[in-house]
């Protein structure tokens, strides 16, 4: 019996990971600019909530989810929103982004929610701390987590799996999170399983 397959494609003969699957992670050094489009995910583009000479601070709200399939956005460095236009996006074209100037302070906004006893929270609790968060998938179509944690009543979840392959060339980013936070990764897991109802990860 022949396996099913298809015509075309590429099979690298090396995954290349060997530049950087035994590096540490490194913090990356911090931007003078951010440029953060408004669709960062897939589904409806979030819409922005601040306006051109506003001072935001890391972690601020500033463009809300436009839908249940949509994500918020928040600041990723503290300064000067100096534009909101169409930029070059990943996918093509260009999209709707906030430009925000860097100033040098890096301060947190006030008002934050602080970390919770995850044990304590109920599953819409949850949910609605992953949607207020901005959380997507690190996949292709970054898929908001909310949805992802939400399923039908009539579809229980029995097991939660997390996908650590990494397939792509190059990448070794999970891989990398695995051996230094293993245990960020099974919190990660028992949130999920807390979430959906699940029996088992």
């Amino acid at each position: 019996m022949s396996a099913l397959t298809f015509r075309g494609g590429v099979h690298p003969g090396s995954d290349c990971k060997e530049f950087s699957r035994d590096c540490a992670i490194e913090p990356a050094p911090l931007p003078k600019q951010v440029v953060l489009p408004l669709s960062q995910h897939v589904g409806a583009p979030a819409g922005s909530v601040v306006e051109v000479g506003d001072r935001v601070k890391k972690g601020r709200l500033i463009a809300e989810a436009g839908g249940f399939i949509s994500a918020n956005v928040h600041a990723s460095i503290s300064g000067t929103v100096t534009a909101i236009e169409p930029r070059p996006h990943p996918l093509g074209g260009n999209q709707p982004a906030i430009i925000i100037e860097a100033d040098g302070d890096y301060a947190w906004a006030d008002g934050l929610p602080g970390e919770p006893d995850n044990a304590e929270l109920s599953p819409d609790e949850i949910r609605a701390r992953v949607h207020a968060a901005g959380i997507v998938g690190l996949g292709g179509a970054s898929f908001p987590a909310h949805v992802k944690l939400s399923p039908p009543d009539d579809k229980p979840v029995d097991t939660v799996i997390i996908n650590g392959a990494e397939c792509e060339p190059y990448l070794t980013c999970d891989y990398r999170i695995m051996l230094e936070r293993p245990a960020d990764v099974l919190d990660g897991l028992q949130i999920m399983l807390a979430a959906t109802g699940a029996e088992q990860g």
